[in-house]
Formats: C-alpha cells, sequence, structure tokens
C-alpha cells in the first residue's frame, strides 16, 4: 500500500503532545492524518492536515471520525471503545485493537489479564466500591499499607494512593479500584515493545524511572538503565511476554518493578507512546514516534539501539502558577551542550501539568544524569 503523498488517511484519538510528536514523523513522511480532540487549544491542532472537535468518549463522535479513515492509532486509553469494535467491523485498521484497549483501559482487568496469562505482577484485591475497603480492612481480608488504584480513568499520578491509614481512604473517590501490596522496589523500569502488524517485534532498552515524591509523576528517565545485565534481560523477557500475551500492533510500555532481589513484577502498561521514550527523539535510531507509525503501518520496523546515552527532564508546571505558560531560564539550558527542549504547545499552565520534556544526550551516561539536574533545577514553568 502507498502511504506516502497519496490518499491513504491515518487517524488519531486524542491530540495532546504524543500526538504531536507522532505527527512530527508522519510530516517528515508525508502521510495524510486526522485527528480528534475535545479541545481547540489541542498541541496537535497545528500539525495534522485536519483537526476535528468532538468528546473521544463519545460513541458517535469517534464513530463518524473513524469511518473514512484507513488506519485509526490512539495518543490516550481513555477512548470509547465500542465505536472502535464497529469501525473494526466495518474495515477501518484499528490498532493497537480495541480488544487491547478493554483489556487495558480497565486497571482490575489489566490486572487480571497478567494473572491470566501467568505474568508476574504484585498481589491485588479488586473492589467495586472504594467504599468496600473498610469492611475489608476489619475482617482481615486486607492489610495496611497498600496501593489504591482507581479502575479507570486514572492518569500521570492521578487515581493512584499509597494508603497507609484508614484516614489516607478519605476524600478517595467512591470508584470501582483495586488495593494492591505495597512493593518494596529498588528501581521502577520501562522497556517498550514494538510490533508490526505482521508480526515484527523490536524492543528498546531497558529505561530507568526517577519519580517526584509528591506529585507521583516521572521526573527523570534514564537509558540505558543503569542496572545488571542480568536484570536488564529479564525485564525485556517480561516485556516480551506481556507484548505476546496482549499479541498487540504498535507500541506496548511495559512499566516494572525491580524488588530488592532483582524479582520484576509488571506495574503497568500503556498501549502507545510513552513518557518513558521521549528520550528515543535524540537518543535512539528509529525514536518510539516513528517506530509507532512504522508498526501500525507494517512497514520494516527501525533500529531500536541507542546512538548515546539519553536522559529526559520533565518540564511539568510549578506549584503556585496557574495561566499563560512562561518558561524562565531556557536560553540558559540550551547553552548546554546535548540540551534540547521539546515544548508541547499548551497555552496555559497549572502546577504540575505537563508542559514539555528537555532531552539531555551524552556518551557518559552519569554525566547526562548531572546536566539533567542543572536543566531540572534551572527551567522554571511558571504563568505571566
Amino acid at each position: 500500500m502507498n502511504y506516502f503523498s497519496s490518499d491513504f488517511k491515518l487517524g488519531i484519538l486524542g491530540g495532546g503532545q504524543l500526538g504531536k510528536m507522532l505527527l512530527y514523523n508522519t510530516r517528515k513522511f508525508d502521510i495524510y492524518t486526522a485527528v480528534l480532540d475535545s479541545s481547540n487549544e489541542a498541541p496537535c491542532k497545528i500539525a495534522c492536515d485536519n483537526f476535528q472537535l468532538g468528546d473521544l468518549m463519545d460513541y458517535d463522535a469517534v464513530y463518524n471520525f473513524g469511518k473514512n479513515l484507513d488506519v485509526l492509532t490512539f495518543e490516550i486509553e481513555n477512548v470509547n471503545v465500542d465505536a472502535l469494535e464497529a469501525l473494526e467491523k466495518d474495515g477501518v485498521k484499528v490498532y493497537p485493537a480495541s480488544k487491547t484497549l478493554r483489556t487495558i483501559q480497565n486497571k482490575a482487568t489489566q490486572k487480571l489479564f497478567y494473572v491470566d496469562n501467568d505474568l508476574p505482577t504484585a498481589p491485588f484485591t479488586r473492589f467495586a466500591y472504594t467504599s468496600e475497603i473498610t469492611e475489608a480492612l476489619n475482617h482481615g481480608g486486607l492489610s495496611l499499607p497498600f496501593v489504591w488504584k482507581s479502575a479507570q480513568f486514572g492518569y500521570d499520578g492521578t487515581g493512584v494512593k499509597i494508603v497507609k491509614s484508614v484516614d489516607d481512604l478519605k476524600g478517595l473517590p467512591n470508584v470501582e479500584c483495586i488495593a494492591e501490596t505495597l512493593v518494596p522496589f529498588k528501581n521502577e523500569l520501562a522497556v517498550i515493545v514494538s510490533r508490526s502488524a505482521s508480526g515484527e517485534i523490536k524492543t528498546y532498552p531497558v529505561v530507568e524511572m526517577e519519580f517526584h515524591p509528591e506529585a507521583n509523576q516521572v521526573e527523570y528517565v534514564i537509558c540505558p538503565a543503569r542496572i545488571p545485565d542480568d536484570v536488564a534481560k529479564k525485564a525485556e523477557n517480561v516485556a516480551l511476554r506481556t507484548s505476546q500475551a496482549f499479541n498487540h500492533v504498535g507500541l506496548l510500555a511495559v512499566e516494572m518493578f525491580q524488588t530488592q532481589d532483582d524479582e520484576i513484577l509488571i506495574n503497568e502498561v500503556a498501549p502507545r507512546p510513552h513518557n518513558s521514550g521521549h528520550q528515543t527523539i535524540e537518543a535512539s535510531y528509529t525514536s518510539q514516534f516513528e517506530q509507532h507509525i512504522r508498526a501500525i503501518l507494517d512497514l520494516p520496523l527501525g533500529r531500536t539501539d541507542n546512538k548515546v546515552g539519553g536522559v529526559m527532564v520533565n518540564l511539568v508546571g510549578a506549584e503556585g502558577f496557574s495561566g499563560n505558560v512562561v518558561y524562565e531560564n531556557i536560553e540558559d539550558i540550551m547553552k548546554l551542550d546535548g540540551v534540547t527542549p521539546h515544548i508541547y504547545g499548551k497555552k496555559q499552565t497549572r502546577p504540575f501539568r505537563k508542559m514539555g520534556h528537555v532531552t539531555i544526550v551524552n556518551e557518559n551516561l552519569n554525566e547526562a544524569r548531572r546536566v539533567a539536574e542543572l536543566v531540572k533545577n534551572s527551567i522554571k514553568v511558571i504563568s505571566e
């Protein structure tokens, strides 16, 4: 099939930064793209051929958007899956498939999927409502501490809370949820697996993620992870087994815990480009975004190894600032060798909102990590 400079139409559900970075590559290849998003301010708006306004959870909006497209993908999980199923029946190729998304959308069904497929994950209990947890604690069916996770609609650390006492349950929404055993881990790792429609599979090097203690968001992504080879091999193996179980097409980011005794447990997965792969734009032979396009169009997959060590720093809105965004000291960080900022195009900042990222590349990973800290402490995302 001819995708380039042709009548072929690719659709992306979601117009955020991940979509925008996918569009870097559809632009490079001259592939026609349509984007659906509920905000007129969506970062994708300026970079696609056809931008449509609509609610991603609305059946008609998704169905009508997709029905005249050849291939449909998504950059966010909160999408109407029934509409995707109907589009698949009508012959539109949806990658990753609606079946994959349906399993992943709900944290409880996602966890059950790991258990059913003999994939390592932390023990958990499923609850129809948060209010049932108190009873389980009183009757010994559950013990503190644990991690509370909303089954649906959580993202970037929202919908997740570490519960150390009964008081911590106060104020949590009364929704379907899981209580997961708190894993004392050494490291949070991630592996991105790419799989094409005809089954070609490649993995990116294991990355380690350092988290912000309060926002529960990734602060630094370090690639390759500073872990022993046997642990990296184990993490890669778990990611490949997970990919095989889902039989997905496109990218699958597998987030994992490395336990104190070097076991690997799956935390959760994302069937799309992922925060743990942003450094691939500068550090890898093929960026995760280009690889996703290659995979869903069944083109040969690109090289996934690193050209150079990379560290990624998330740029999030500073606490206490809301309104028109200002990137303070951005010129100072651009003076540093190997530093590339990516600004997502969100005009309004608010505390902890993802506004951009910065990649730092260096042959010496420790030096890259040192510069990353410098970047983190220099640039400030504030408002006018």
